[in-house]
């Protein structure tokens, strides 16, 4: 089955590097940002000097990134509390209550009572964010949006007869976003659907949803689906059986799938169902401090190439890495360049530098 492809160019690969690595998204909180977001909603610091604090808190990350020898970066997510706030808070029509938080990682309770504007109507900030991170680094950036699906999964929905309209609604919102992203000159965009796995059911709705939102920019799309990551705990378990053969309907360029934590039992998925797109392969466990050696994620990497040919595989870890200690975070990418370096040295005969 081949997939449909947007019009214009396939912008692939945004990075010249075999086997490039990069993160799904999120960077270690260090004590001191948590700290102080908590003290943002407890009406201790303003939100001018809790913007200051997240400036600088990115550009460390960004540093760290670079420092590790990662291809492909984010700003760490760390303006976001959590994976679907961000977004929900500037989504015109959605209700929060309450915008102070006990602890900055809680959720929201948002609900909807009268069906969403039409795209345009709001400015959900990633384009502000995608700038800034833009100016810092000559390196390809990429920027995450959390899926519609996901999304619906945290609106008391009082609004839509049908479920399946919010989130397609949800979808278009995200579209018009994704489009201000490529107008801003963002190539690398990525979609979010941790919460999919707890709801397999409704693997076709969210893939439609998914081809609503890449309608948006002609860039290159990756689609990261994971089991949860809150508190740094899986909230589903199982296979990612529940997500073929509906996701080669998926309009994107790349799925970015956990096998670190899980196992590679599921790389025969991607051959039984002949994915001939690219799989960004995750080989670092976040849910876990244990720091992995270069051998283990070159063993890792290995394995995925009897199935995905290397100018197709993109190294990441399984999840984001926001609740991971940032010392563990920085070991584990380094391990993830350096287990990508002897892969890439094997593959291309050029010895261990990148």
């Amino acid at each position: 089955m081949s997939r449909a492809r947007r019009p214009g160019p396939d912008l692939r690969p945004i990075s010249p590097v075999l086997l490039p690595t990069t993160v799904i998204g999120s960077y270690a909180v260090p004590a001191w940002l948590g700290q102080l977001r908590n003290d943002y909603y407890q009406g201790r610091i303003s939100r001018i000097y809790l913007d200051d604090i997240h400036a600088m808190a990115i550009k460390a990350a960004l540093l760290d990134q670079e420092l590790a020898g990662i291809d492909i970066v984010s700003d760490g997510e760390l303006r976001r509390d959590n994976d679907i706030d961000y977004l929900l808070a500037r989504i015109p029509g959605v209700e929060i209550a309450r915008r102070d938080k006990a602890d900055y990682f809680d959720y929201y309770d948002a609900r909807l009572t009268s069906p969403l504007p039409g795209p345009g109507g709001g400015n959900l900030g990633l384009v502000d964010d995608f700038r800034f991170l833009r100016q810092l680094t000559d390196l390809p950036v990429k920027v995450s949006l959390t899926g519609p699906f996901s999304l619906s999964r945290r609106i008391r929905d009082a609004a839509y007869a049908d479920p399946a309209d919010l989130v397609r609604d949800l979808a278009r919102l995200l579209s018009a976003e994704a489009a201000c992203l490529a107008e801003a000159g963002a190539r690398s965009l990525q979609i979010d659907e941790p919460f999919l796995a707890g709801y397999p059911e409704a693997v076709e709705l969210a893939v439609e949803a998914v081809n609503i939102v890449t309608e948006g920019a002609n860039v290159s799309w990756t689609l990261h689906v994971c089991y949860g990551n809150r508190h740094a705990r899986p909230l589903w378990a199982g296979h990612y059986d529940f997500l073929f053969p509906a996701v080669k309907k998926a309009t994107v360029d790349q799925l970015a799938l956990e096998f670190a934590r899980t196992g590679d039992d599921d790389l025969r998925l991607l051959g039984q169902h002949d994915w001939d797109r690219c799989l960004g392969l995750g080989v670092i466990d976040v849910k876990s401090e244990q720091v992995e050696s270069p051998e283990l994620v070159a063993a890792r990497i290995r394995r995925a190439l009897r199935v995905i040919p290397p100018d197709r595989l993109v190294i990441n870890p399984d999840c984001g890495l926001r609740h991971l200690p940032p010392q563990v975070a920085r070991a584990k990418l380094a391990a993830m360049v350096a287990g990508a370096a002897l892969v890439r040295a094997e593959v291309t005969g050029k010895g261990t530098n990148k």
